[in-house]
């Protein structure tokens, strides 16, 4: 999981509407592929100096199998659009990014800056059928492929099992059942959940959309109209007020500050990212669960948590949740033959240690190979987790919680991306309308009613301001 900080209206409408003038003012010269000089230019937003460094690892095995010369640029997700955009105006753009969310993969391609040609060659080199085809269904336009998608993380609500077990809870998995495990496990000094309420992070708006989805909330309907303020999405609202407010630690709750709560046993729930898996195993110290128990055993919280992963509000017919696919993408200038060999190395060969830099925040979304079709899933159960201790996945959490996760691929929904809308979406990861609402709703300055409808005013004029 990644968070930004907050941008304004202008910066994030700007960003996108400069793209379309770099097109115009900066590009004219350079908009075909790049010679072919068998050397390419690869951003990466796993920029993290392990990860940095990992990623490094498996270019030297590239360069030295395929004498084709890499330079590799770590990039922050929060500063890509805008470092997109000079470079789109300058003509410098990279040939491949790596890592890329489908907020800002949709940005490029709404402003013609995708070679989609590489990606659909290279899903067929490799097999659609070795794909989840969910992933391969979100990060499309139609039968266009706008990436090569490689991985996944799932938004969850983890919760204390052992808890539930003592008050004859059944696990939380409906809105009913949230709501009323919530209820019954707040105590004085004791929350039921932990629930990100910050006006100014995207973590607010990841955890709202995993519940608004699973009540068949949208982000716009059938004819492409905002839809934040119909009834699933009030309802939405609604429980998540709540949820925070009624059942949650007072105050504004940041992604740190859920963690941290329910690391010291002072909530029985939480909505965080599959990234919490190694920290929950106290694998990274910097980040160590506080409960009494995990002094004494430091996978204390681990072993007695369980997941959800997709949930079902009362509106939908069917569980959802909130996830992310990150692609490989490749740029119109990119030098076509060595890029191509890039993505489908980092796919190939170099995929299990791609996935395997951070296996709970990078599930596979390609299975395996056609003559081995479970092979990275295979490998990515047994891939090391954490960062200052590094224990196989496998050993860790049981079987069963592995499942949830990769079959949480299949389960994932996103606002917007299947209904064309991806460039609102990006837009609306900058100037954050649904977390601002959020955050007045959970403070008493607003009814959920309002913020919904507030919400969707402000998603209609950023809507509007991209046309």
């Amino acid at each position: 999981m990644h968070t930004r900080t907050r941008r304004s209206r202008m910066t994030a409408v700007g960003v996108t509407a400069a793209l379309g003038i770099g097109l115009l003012a900066g590009c004219a010269g350079n908009t075909g592929p790049g010679k072919p000089d068998r050397e390419i230019t690869v951003w990466s937003q796993e920029n993290l100096p392990d990860r940095a460094a990992a990623t490094q690892k498996i270019i030297d095995g590239f360069e030295k199998k395929t004498g084709i010369k890499v330079h590799l640029v770590g990039v922050d997700e929060g500063q890509m659009p805008q470092l997109i955009m000079s470079a789109a105006a300058s003509g410098t753009l990279p040939d491949v990014i790596g890592a890329a969310p489908m907020g800002q993969v949709w940005q490029m391609y709404d402003n013609g800056l995708l070679n989609t040609d590489i990606p659909k060659k290279i899903i067929a080199e490799l097999g659609r059928k070795t794909f989840n085809p969910n992933a391969l269904n979100l990060t499309s336009d139609g039968g266009t492929a706008l990436g090569v998608p490689s991985d996944a993380w799932l938004q969850l609500l983890v919760y204390r099992k052992d808890q539930f077990a003592q008050k004859h809870l059944a696990a939380p998995d409906t809105y009913q059942r949230t709501l009323a495990a919530a209820k019954a496990l707040t105590t004085k000094g004791h929350d039921g959940i932990s629930a990100s309420t910050d006006p100014a992070d995207v973590f607010t708006s990841q955890s709202f959309e995993n519940l608004a989805l699973a009540n068949d909330c949208q982000l716009v309907d059938g004819h492409h109209d905002v839809a934040l303020a119909s009834p699933p999405c009030e309802t939405a609202f609604h429980t998540y007020d709540q949820l925070a407010r009624a059942y949650g630690p007072p105050g504004a709750q940041t992604v740190d500050s859920t963690r941290a709560t329910y690391f010291a046993d002072r909530s029985s729930m939480i909505i965080w990212s599959s990234f919490l898996l190694d920290e929950l195993a106290g694998l990274r110290k910097d980040a160590l669960p506080s409960c009494p128990q995990c002094k004494k055993d430091p996978r204390y919280l681990a072993h007695n948590s369980g997941i959800v992963t997709a949930m079902k509000g009362p509106d939908a017919t069917k569980a959802a949740q909130f996830g992310e696919i990150t692609s490989w993408v490749t740029t119109k200038t990119a030098e076509t033959a060595a890029s191509r060999e890039f993505i489908e190395y980092m796919m190939g060969s170099g995929y299990e240690s791609w996935f395997g830099m951070a296996p709970e925040g990078k599930i596979p979304v390609r299975h395996g190979t056609a003559a081995e079709p479970n092979r990275y899933l295979a490998a990515w159960r047994h891939s090391p987790i954490g960062v200052d201790s590094r224990i196989p996945f496998d050993q860790v959490y049981p079987t069963r919680l592995l499942n949830q996760l990769a079959d949480g691929v299949s389960n994932m929904r996103r606002w917007g991306i299947t209904q064309g809308e991806g460039a609102l979406v990006g837009a609306t990861n900058g100037e954050l309308p649904v977390p601002k609402s959020i955050g007045a709703m959970t403070s008493g300055q607003i009814s959920s009613s309002e913020a919904a409808r507030e919400a969707a005013d402000e998603v209609a004029a950023l809507k509007k301001s991209l046309q």
